[in-house]
């Protein structure tokens, strides 16, 4: 078990291997499965500690907690940057943030003594079962901590000990189904009579009011509209910005649409960059001015969102938006938008996808990489045509176009 371990950074590797090796003995002390004695758990508690992407990629998952148990209550741990997109889920008792120090950004982490004695107070709601949707040594060890009776999780980042109910992480399939498989190994399998599993598709509800904000916001402007969100969050996934202006000015003059650009206070400076030039009848900027909850209601009046592999992404496919989405190093089994009309736009080379985003090779340092350089602006172009064409036709597209 321990030479399957899921981590590429060799050290790290060695350090969890090693806390495996120490924290062995707790399994003497686990079940190795679910019993077909055990009662329905009545109080669940749910673990997802990431970024945004992270969250909105197991809403089938959590969807599918409370289709299994309508009776439960069923509370979920999120970083409080996911508080307010957490707020838009229906079917949940409760919502926690939780700051963990090595997903924080500036520093705003907790200790690793206050994270311990926040995972303690989970003892007093007297979980019947803690599921972990990460793949993680420390959020395993959290949900240790809690003192539930079952606790689910992945063994294969670590702490498979501190588990109850341990699975391995499929890292060829997308982690929506990861989430989904981990559910039902937890809950059993569900009877003949019910609906499967496949079809548990949770989504975000936009309030009303943000709806009609959204809807106020674009009103009147030129179909059809496309978003843009530009900003790769990391250098190895930045699709270069000129191809991006380029987009925009294309689809202004020779597609007659309206862009809608997005993106963080940090952003600003790119989607100026391009924007100028464009009609201002005909481009929207809303970077910077909108919370999660506002982008996902203003996502979802959108024909058409162009991204990169981002949080954004995930947020219009919460929402329904089709998506054109532009993937270099990541792999788009594990993470693309699998809507009916979402497309990925990719190129096939024999190192891509290396899926290396935290820890790039070398060679693909200080520039854009090449799986992403050999992306043409015209290939995106194409892609957001037949996503409008098909879309407006009925029809349900292949989802991955892959350029030779």
């Amino acid at each position: 078990m321990f030479r399957q371990l899921q981590i590429s950074d060799r050290w790290e590797r060695a350090a969890v291997h090693a806390a495996d090796a120490a924290t062995a003995p707790l399994r003497w002390f686990r079940r190795s499965a679910r019993s077909s004695a055990d009662p329905t758990p009545t109080r669940v508690l749910l673990l997802r500690l990431e970024r945004i992407g992270d969250l909105l990629m197991v809403l089938d998952g959590i969807a599918l907690v409370r289709r299994r148990l309508p009776d439960a209550k069923i509370d979920l741990v999120v970083g409080s940057w996911n508080a307010s997109l957490a707020a838009l889920l229906p079917g949940l008792d409760r919502i926690d943030t939780l700051d963990a120090s090595w997903l924080a950004r500036d520093e705003r982490g907790l200790s690793w003594p206050r994270l311990i004695a926040r995972a303690r107070e989970w003892r007093a709601r007297r979980y019947d079962l803690v599921l972990n949707f990460e793949p993680d040594i420390r959020s395993n060890f959290l949900a240790w901590l809690s003192a539930a009776r079952r606790r689910a999780g992945y063994w294969t980042a670590g702490g498979g000990a501190f588990l109850t109910d341990a699975i391995a992480y499929d890292s060829k399939r997308h982690v929506s189904e990861n989430a989904l498989d981990l559910v039902t190994f937890a809950l059993g399998e569900p009877a003949p009579d019910r609906q499967p599993r496949a079809v548990a598709h949770g989504r975000l509800v936009p309030s009303a009011a943000s709806a009609q904000q959204a809807a106020a916001r674009l009103a009147g402007l030129r179909a059809p509209l496309i978003g843009i969100h530009a900003a790769g969050g990391r250098a190895i996934k930045q699709w270069p910005i000129e191809r991006f202006r380029e987009l925009a000015d294309e689809l202004v003059a020779h597609r007659g649409a309206t862009v809608v650009l997005t993106g963080s206070d940090g952003d600003r400076e790119i989607v100026r960059s391009i924007k100028a030039g464009l009609p201002p009848s005909r481009v929207v900027d809303v970077s910077g001015e909108t919370d999660l909850p506002a982008l996902a209601a203003l996502l979802q009046q959108l024909d058409v969102y162009v991204t990169g592999d981002t949080g954004p992404m995930h947020l219009a496919h919460a929402v329904g938006t089709p998506i054109v989405a532009i993937f270099g190093p990541s792999d788009p089994a594990r993470y693309a938008p699998h809507g009916p009309h979402d497309r990925v736009v990719r190129i096939d080379l024999p190192c891509a996808p290396c899926n290396r985003i935290r820890l790039p090779p070398a060679r693909c340092v200080g520039h854009t990489p090449d799986c992403l350089a050999g992306i043409t602006t015209a290939s995106v172009l194409q892609a957001i045509d037949d996503v409008l064409r098909e879309r407006s036709q009925g029809a349900h597209p292949l989802r991955t176009e892959a350029l030779g």
